[in-house]
């Protein structure tokens, strides 16, 4: 059997560096193309056209694009140093992250979409949002979901202190 294609969903956290090292083990020697997807302030500035304020806000979009090809490229170092053939993408988009996830997996032909969870649960997960869940909602690819061991932990541990009913 080859080795899968893989699109690792990737923002430079505790929990995406731990989907990681997962994946790895998982899949070694894999291709993966480790993606990190940021929305562009000129959303927030359209409205800004010939203010003072938009020069300020093109600087931060720029440091801000900066970061996320650092954020992307220490990711994709992290992977190959675990053992994965693997290349930084960044989608600057007004997508949701969960939209460029599913619309560059479709592009890239991926076989496999890989994501760390955060492990928000209830009122947290209904306003912040879920990523992962709105991935595994509108993928048409094959999708893994990894919590880190402390997301697995924080939920063994809530089963064990819930009473059986």
């Amino acid at each position: 059997m080859s080795t899968p294609k893989l699109l690792i969903a990737y923002d430079g956290s505790p929990n995406a560096q731990s989907a990681m090292h997962t994946v790895a083990g998982l899949f070694p020697g894999a291709t993966a193309v480790l993606f990190y997807a940021r929305q562009p302030l000129e959303g927030f500035a359209a409205h800004l056209e010939g203010h003072p304020a938009l020069e300020k806000l093109q600087g931060l979009d720029a440091a801000a694009l900066d970061v996320s090809e650092q954020i992307a490229a220490d990711g994709a170092q992290l992977a190959r140093d675990l053992g994965l053939i693997a290349e930084p993408l960044i989608s600057s988009t007004m997508a949701t992250a969960s939209e460029a996830i599913v619309d560059t997996a479709e592009e890239l032909n991926v076989d496999l979409i890989v994501l760390g969870s955060r492990g928000r649960r209830g009122f947290k997960a209904t306003l912040l949002g879920s990523t992962s869940a709105s991935v595994l909602h509108h993928a048409t690819r094959p999708t893994l979901v990894i919590p880190s061991d402390a997301v697995a932990a924080a939920r063994r541990n809530s089963r064990v202190a819930t009473p059986a009913e």
